[in-house]
């Protein structure tokens, strides 16, 4: 899936990766793509929360390895 900008949140543990997320996704425009990698297990439920709260879209979530990567798109 394409991105416009990417967040390296690994070896980040609870509040931080969502906390990075939100930061990045303030620098994007409505309707751009960010692709966040994790390794924080608690990243997973985080995430659909996180889309859930701030109206934002969690376009897909996937492990790669011991990665968690996911694709939110700005609203």
């Amino acid at each position: 899936m394409t991105h416009d900008k990417e967040l390296d949140a690994r070896g980040l543990s609870c509040p931080l990766p969502i906390l990075k997320t939100k930061k990045a996704l303030g620098d994007l425009a409505s309707g751009q793509v960010l692709r966040v990698v994790s390794t924080d297990p608690g990243s997973i439920k985080d995430m659909q929360a996180f889309a859930s709260q701030t109206g934002n879209s969690l376009l897909s979530q996937s492990n790669e390895g011991k990665d968690y990567v996911f694709f939110l798109k700005k609203k």
